[in-house]
């Protein structure tokens, strides 16, 4: 549809045909807008649900919308916390995109609603049209469970699988969008307007950032100081990294993501267990590099693939190893193979023999590592900041290294290009309203965010009251970032700071004892809006803390358990109760 203008021969003045043609243009567009409406108004909507942890899953959710736009339909993508169950029941189609986190959990936003569609008293879906795209990592043993669970309650309910689900690694990019643009037919086929894109004129296309995981930023190591005394039982240590001239911005509560390459001694150690020398060549995508090349930046080396381990079941013939595959226990597989690196299943049965192509084939990708950024970008535009725990044991004779928080601390240095990009993370944010409480739970390497969002407080000049739980176990050894906080608390800034360190007295104490301890006012806290942030550990910090709010909140507002339940769950949706947990 062109836009009608004044000929330049017409008989009007300047000023006559320029108001003309503006008058032309805008109702031009008016009536493109017009079509876009209708288009809207006569399409076929689907629902795009997503549960996410650290935002990837809303991300694909908003790639299907925008695809399903070119399709005719009328997409809606909402978090899962959204919507009630009622809401969903009634949704013909109906897509799920969710990550998992821990061992097999439902993302925080997710877990309300799946709690409700597992009841007994769930209604039927059967006028649901659905599919399902699962995010996960396979290194977890509860691989894609989320997904997992949510597809095949559905079909238990009745709901029609339009298109079968599909399960993506850590690489995630291109098996989600080759389900998007297989699934977005299907949910258009039969559909009025299928054939004519949607005008969305609300909605301006986002760019994606310069800089991703698949074009990382070459950033500089400006900064390696070690945070723990001598004599602790870590080695905790604080980075900064220079990412000047990258354009790139981040917020407090993002992550940072973090492409290591493998330590060079592991390296060898690993070609020498496999009888090569290093410089053999192999395909490593598309290219010929050499093998120490390949296993130094290219591939997981030091967590087995489930692939692996059971070729290394076949190969050895080991009696206990088989006997575990072949049980199916996962929980006595991890037991066995914890403490265990892929050098180690090397070493135990020498007598296997690996091709370099069989053996690469066996091994995963060498992923990224994500930190939790522990400084303001509105502070330290130009910088990064991360506090991290340099992993080191001993395991089977042997001493053993993590990743990549051995290579932050060993193996860059000032000249090495630290590949890097960010991670956001929208919903782990300081609360916009600069007067409302902050309550920030981070025991360790826990409290990086929060020393972030102090940051960021103190930038905006905030009058919001700020009370931050933290501990370790030796308070002389691992009170990290100690002359901080301690100004912080003097300044103001920090309205109460409470310590658990857990090995100073003989009965330990853990955050969410202090929790207990002083949990009338946490709770008047909440009353006044107050925001509860928790950071570190999933597993164990993390339930005990979630069990303690529960707990505290019933008993200070005089609430039933399940009132307490209802509680917490308005804060969820409130985004009042926030965790970024590990």
């Amino acid at each position: 549809m062109k836009t009608p203008h004044i000929p330049q021969d017409a008989p009007y003045s300047d000023s006559q045909r320029a108001w003309l043609n503006g008058f032309f243009a805008g109702m031009h567009t008016q009536m493109i807008q017009s079509a876009g409406s209708v288009n809207q108004a006569n399409a076929r909507v689907i629902n795009i649900l997503y549960g996410s942890q650290t935002g990837n899953a809303e991300s694909v959710a908003n790639d299907a919308a925008n695809v399903a736009k070119t399709h005719g339909l009328k997409p809606i993508v909402q978090s899962m916390d959204e919507i009630d169950l009622a809401v969903l029941a009634k949704m013909e189609y109906l897509l799920i995109v969710t990550s998992t986190y821990g061992e097999g959990d439902m993302p925080d936003n997710a877990q309300m609603l799946w709690d409700a569609v597992s009841t007994e008293s769930a209604p039927k879906f059967e006028n649901t049209q659905y599919s399902v795209l699962a995010l996960g990592d396979t290194s977890y043993d509860q691989f894609c469970q989320a997904g997992i669970d949510w597809d095949n309650r559905l079909a238990e309910l009745g709901a029609t699988r339009i298109y079968d689900r599909i399960d993506c690694d850590v690489d995630f990019e291109e098996p989600a969008e080759n389900w998007i643009s297989a699934v977005i037919p299907h949910m258009a086929e039969g559909a009025s307007s299928s054939t004519t894109a949607i005008i969305d004129t609300q909605s301006p296309t986002k760019e994606a950032p310069k800089f991703s995981r698949k074009n990382p930023f070459p950033a500089r190591l400006t900064v390696n100081r070690l945070l723990t005394a001598p004599g602790s039982s870590k080695e905790t240590r604080h980075y900064e990294i220079s990412i000047a001239g990258s354009e790139m911005t981040y917020e407090a509560g993002d992550a940072f993501g973090v492409i290591p390459t493998n330590c060079p001694d592991l390296v060898a150690d690993v070609i020498k267990a496999i009888g090569y020398e290093g410089e053999e060549e192999f395909p490593v995508n598309g290219e010929l590099m050499t093998l120490n090349d390949a296993l130094l930046s290219h591939y997981e080396i030091k967590l087995p693939s489930k692939e692996l381990v059971e070729e290394i079941g076949k190969r050895s013939g080991d009696q206990e190893l088989n006997s575990l595959l072949e049980s199916g226990d996962k929980e006595a597989l991890s037991q066995y193979l914890w403490g265990r690196d892929i050098l180690d299943l090397l070493l135990q049965f020498p007598s296997m023999e690996f091709s370099g192509a069989e053996f690469i084939a066996l091994l995963k990708p060498l992923q990224h590592r994500a930190y939790s950024i522990s400084s303001s970008g509105k502070q330290f535009p130009d910088s990064v900041h991360l506090t991290v725990a340099s992993v080191r044991y001993e395991s089977f004779n042997r001493q053993h290294k993590g990743v990549c928080s051995t290579y932050l601390a060993d193996l860059v240095n000032s000249d090495t290009q630290v590949r890097s990009f960010f991670i956001p993370n929208k919903v782990f944010r300081v609360p916009e309203d600069d007067t409302l409480p902050m309550i920030m739970v981070g025991p360790g390497t826990g409290i990086a965010p929060f020393r972030a969002f102090l940051q960021e407080r103190a930038f905006r000049k905030s009058t919001g009251k700020n009370w931050l739980f933290f501990g370790d176990r030796n308070a002389a050894t691992d009170f990290i970032y100690r002359e901080e906080l301690e100004t912080m608390e003097q300044s103001g800034l920090l309205t109460r700071l409470d310590l658990a360190f857990s090995r100073d007295q003989e009965e330990k104490i853990y955050v969410q004892d202090l929790m207990y301890e002083y949990g009338a006012e946490l709770y008047q806290w909440l009353e006044e809006g107050g925001y509860f942030f928790v950071c570190g550990d999933a597993y164990k910090m993390a339930k005990d803390v979630d069990k303690a709010l529960h707990e505290i909140i019933a008993k200070h507002g005089k609430l039933s358990d399940q009132q307490a339940v209802d509680y917490v769950n308005q804060l969820k949706k409130d985004k009042r109760y926030v965790r970024d947990v590990y």
